[in-house]
């Protein structure tokens, strides 16, 4: 019997054997590939960690050079900053500050190594400013800053590039509507609206009892909180309590500071109204922001005698006689201050009376050659329990040529209508106004219908009439303390009249520097005031650099501009 081999077995076995390796050799590719694939996608995360671990070192090295030239531009100006750029350039992180920096090197654009690229860009000049403070202008320079940075010891050759641009600004305070360097509260109970800029070098505390409206941005140095300081003591009835943000709010920004030479503590700044020691500079930082070095006409009243002088444009060198001091200046008027529970003893200043004198070949016009624009007025008459030392501005209503600042370490009372033409009484319309402020321990505003014979009496005899001032203030304050409330900005110019349904137009700046020393009773005393109609605006001419008021103060600050990763070796 023969047996017949099927050729078709053989043949089925080299089939599954050809599956057999055709599927081993796909899952060895497959294999490959996922490994090759988990080696490539390790290898682009090394990189990128590795990348950003060279751009943060990269901005580290922008950022040390950033705060040596804000510390120089705080302490001395921009002409410091300029002068300081080679030494800027060779600094870069370095191991005595952490141990970590010696992983990466640094160089400048150029390749030069432990080197950071530093460059002015523009020279200072009266520009728009950017980011944060948009919309306000400033003396201002700008600054470029590069580093470059590579991680050491890794597998790859990677550097990091960052660019950082700033402008140096010094920024008129008085192109703020409402500037404090203290605790900045507002809590009215009507309806407000506030038209310019807000600034707080602390914290801003708003609890209004109806709608409180910004139209523009507000910036703070501590938090902007919607609620009351906790040192006010103060139970409102918060009604249809509401806070509005039309623009940007901004918290926990850099401070906004005078470059006094020292801290910028209240106590510090408000040295900027006193007359300055025999032993200081006038062109030391501190003498440069004295109100008494900018004045053109110097007034200094004592128990015996008034000394009237011209300022530090001619080194004091001009003695104005009594017999012309008279023409504007009276030291035998007093008045009550039911606040105070005081009787003021008070230097009067007349404007319109000055403006003649300005006006007319007097002997400080002959040095001079221009109208008086800066008048420093000090009461150092001795004061006993009852009484207190004041300075007041009446008949204002028309300025001299060029416009007018007063200035004054004692409390000031403005009586009447002030840089108000007739046609604008009672408007927003300032076209026609000068640059003035009023500067001092605290500022009182005493209207048309203001009487020194009522003073003492019910406030019910002391009624107030529609009253217009357009100025900058700059004065001081009663902060609110936990017994007392500070009256927030709604009463940072203070009243002694009886308000109802009358008008207070405002068109001007707020500024808050300092605590009041001679002027300390708190606000919400019975029988003092009635609040009036708050008609408050920020006065535009402000923003422009020729309307600003005389002896305008300016706050320095580094001004953060654009921020970028560039190409290695990039210097734009």
């Amino acid at each position: 019997m023969h047996t017949r081999t099927t050729p078709h077995a053989r043949s089925r076995s080299g089939y599954t054997l050809l599956i057999v390796m055709i599927f081993t050799t796909v899952t060895l590719l497959i294999l490959g590939s996922a490994l090759s694939w988990c080696t490539t996608n390790s290898g682009l995360n090394d990189r990128n960690n590795q990348y950003f671990s060279s751009v943060a070192a990269a901005e580290a090295a922008t950022e040390k050079i950033l705060a040596n030239v804000a510390r120089d531009y705080q302490s001395q100006g921009e002409s410091l900053v300029f002068s300081s750029l080679g030494s800027y350039r060779t600094l870069v992180p370095t191991t005595n500050e952490s141990s970590a920096w010696s992983a990466f090197s640094f160089k400048d654009a150029s390749g030069s190594a432990g080197r950071t690229y530093v460059d002015r860009l523009a020279a200072a000049s009266y520009v728009p400013l950017q980011s944060q403070y948009a919309g306000l202008y400033g003396l201002a320079s700008t600054y470029r800053v590069i580093s470059n940075a590579r991680m050491l010891k890794t597998p790859y050759a990677i550097d990091a590039a960052i660019k950082q641009e700033v402008q140096l600004a010094s920024i008129p305070v008085f192109q703020f509507a409402i500037f404090y360097s203290m605790d900045l509260e507002i809590n009215p109970g009507p309806n407000m609206n506030i038209t310019g800029r807000v600034h707080g070098n602390s914290a801003i505390y708003l609890q209004p009892v109806n709608t409180l409206t910004f139209e523009s941005h507000v910036t703070a140095a501590g938090a902007i909180n919607t609620i009351k300081s906790p040192l006010d003591p103060s139970v409102r009835s918060l009604g249809s309590s509401k806070v509005v943000f039309k623009g940007e709010h901004d918290a926990n920004l850099s401070t906004l500071n005078l470059p006094i030479g020292t801290n910028n503590s209240p106590a510090a700044v408000q040295a900027i109204l006193d007359v300055p020691p025999d032993t200081e500079l006038a062109s030391s930082l501190m003498g440069q922001q004295r109100y008494h070095n900018k004045a053109d006409l110097i007034l200094l009243v004592s128990n015996d005698t008034v000394v009237a002088k011209s300022g530090t444009f001619n080194s004091f060198g001009t003695t104005i006689p009594w017999s012309e001091v008279t023409n504007f200046l009276s030291t035998n008027i007093s008045f009550y201050n039911k606040r105070e529970a005081k009787t003021i003893k008070t230097s009067e200043l007349d404007v319109g009376r000055l403006k003649t004198w300005s006006q007319t070949n007097n002997s400080l016009r002959s040095v001079l050659g221009r109208d008086v624009r800066q008048i420093y007025v000090a009461d150092f008459r001795t004061q006993s329990g009852s009484t207190e030392s004041g300075v007041r501005v009446k008949n204002g209503q028309t300025l001299p040529s060029l416009g007018l600042t007063v200035a004054t370490p004692n409390p000031l009372y403005v009586q009447g209508n002030f840089n108000a033409p007739a046609a604008n009484l009672g408007t927003t319309n300032t076209a026609n106004s000068l640059p003035a402020s009023l500067v001092a321990d605290a500022i009182t505003i005493l209207s048309t219908n203001w009487s020194d014979a009522n003073a003492g009496s019910s406030i019910s005899s002391r009624t107030a009439g529609n009253t217009t001032v357009n100025a900058a203030l700059l004065g001081g304050i009663v902060a609110s303390n936990g017994t007392n409330y500070s009256g927030g900005v709604e009463n940072f110019p203070r009243f002694l009249e009886n308000w109802s349904n009358k008008t207070l137009a405002y068109n001007g700046s707020m500024v808050v520097m300092f605590y009041s020393r001679t002027a300390t009773a708190p606000w919400g005393g019975s029988d003092v005031y009635s609040p009036p109609t708050r008609q408050w605006t920020f006065d535009l001419n402000f923003l422009d650099a020729t309307r600003l008021p005389p002896g305008t103060p300016e706050v320095r600050a580094l001004v953060r501009g654009q921020w970028a990763a560039i190409r290695p070796g990039a210097t734009y």
